[in-house]
């Protein structure tokens, strides 16, 4: 293998860190409703942050498969949106440093990104690595959003129970570092959220709160929200408004809650953080759910969101 070191620079290196938290924002896989990117903008614009390290995208990225957008002016090219991979150190409310991986997830080469991964997380003394996800379930919007919790140690999710015994789906990078980690006894899990699949293509801030939310709960960082629930709120609004409008948005709505309301009766379950929300799929309909929803997000000339 080629050395992972050089896939990266390091911009700025940080002081002792005190064995910090990295989170993993990385998108490109499913990203229902948005939820990763929104979360990890949301850090972005609102806790203190420098940049650590960049990769080398021109060696991880396919533009090819996901082209970068140009803006052009008149009679010339404005602006160009370079894909950006990087590694920065932000604070929380309480003033504790962390470090979130942020960024397109890597077309090629993952296993040389997960060695190069690794080798800044051990450099930087990292703890714990807490992965952002979000996939498209068959929830209603009405009901509290549900999140599936995974890890390399079950103790570190205590209080989750799983929906699934096993189910095989596409991969991506940043559960490829999960398993790494966890091969190498190091302490890494994720959160990924449950959005209902008719606003999958639309942000869904809910989703990205849910996964801030989590992360402080696993982890002790106080991380803020406030901005993430009033968004949530007139996105239900909005919701809310157009299911009114049509008679089939409001059957199927009425549909998914029962499924949903039938479930949690069954399930006899009352912890919000362990429970899905929503019936059980089985292995064979999750996997296809998550191929139709890629394929979706790649179709040619469409915009996420449309």
């Amino acid at each position: 293998m080629l050395d992972p070191n050089e896939l990266y620079d390091v911009i700025d290196s940080p002081p002792d860190l005190g064995q910090p938290v990295l989170i993993q924002a990385l998108t490109g896989f499913v990203d229902a409703g948005n939820a990763t990117r929104l979360a990890r903008e949301h850090l972005r614009t609102s806790l203190e942050s420098r940049l650590i390290a960049s990769f080398d995208a021109d060696q991880l990225i396919d533009y090819r498969s996901r082209r970068p957008t140009m803006v052009f002016v008149e009679d010339h090219w404005a602006e160009y949106a370079e894909p950006r991979l990087e590694l920065h150190q932000l604070t929380d409310d309480s003033g504790t440093p962390f470090l979130m991986l942020s960024g397109p997830e890597p077309d090629v080469q993952w296993e040389r990104f997960t060695a190069a991964v690794i080798n800044l997380i051990d450099r930087l003394e990292v703890r714990l690595t807490v992965g952002l996800n979000s996939i498209p379930m068959a929830v209603p919007h009405t009901r509290p959003t549900g999140v599936t919790a995974h890890a390399t140690r079950s103790e570190l999710i205590t209080g989750y129970e799983p929906w699934l015994q096993r189910v095989e789906v596409p991969g991506s990078a940043g559960h490829l570092l999960e398993y790494r980690l966890g091969e190498r006894g190091r302490d890494a899990m994720g959160f990924a959220v449950h959005v209902p699949h008719y606003v999958a293509q639309a942000e869904y801030p809910a989703a990205a709160e849910l996964l801030l939310s989590s992360v402080s709960r696993a982890t002790g960082l106080l991380l803020p929200s406030d901005e993430l629930r009033s968004a949530a709120e007139r996105v239900r609004t909005d919701i809310d408004r157009q299911v009114e409008q049509t008679d089939e948005a409001g059957a199927l709505v009425h549909a998914l809650e029962e499924q949903y309301d039938a479930f949690t009766r069954g399930r006899g379950d009352n912890s919000l953080l362990a429970r899905p929300a929503g019936p059980l799929p089985t292995a064979d309909e999750l996997g296809a759910e998550l191929e139709r929803f890629l394929a979706e997000q790649s179709r040619p000339g469409e915009q996420p969101g449309a």
